[in-house]
């Protein structure tokens, strides 16, 4: 799993989303649309979750419907 994906178990649970081999990629891809980091830069991904997006509630709850958006 990408380096962040078991710190947002919670998140893509709400989502209705479980990664598997075969979606992995997407959701990656998704993620890092989501936060405008090129993709396969995953620590700078998860440094931009963590600091502008997990610990804000409304900024969380947008996160959640735009990837909810993305995979559905």
């Amino acid at each position: 799993m990408s380096c962040y994906f078991r710190h947002l178990k919670d998140i893509l649970d709400e989502v209705g989303i479980e990664v598997t081999p075969s979606n992995k990629k997407q959701i990656d891809q998704a993620i890092h649309n989501i936060v405008a980091v090129t993709y396969k830069d995953c620590p700078t991904a998860w440094k931009k979750l963590k600091r502008e997006i997990l610990g804000d509630k409304q900024k969380r709850r947008d996160f959640v419907e735009k990837l909810h958006q993305s995979l559905h």
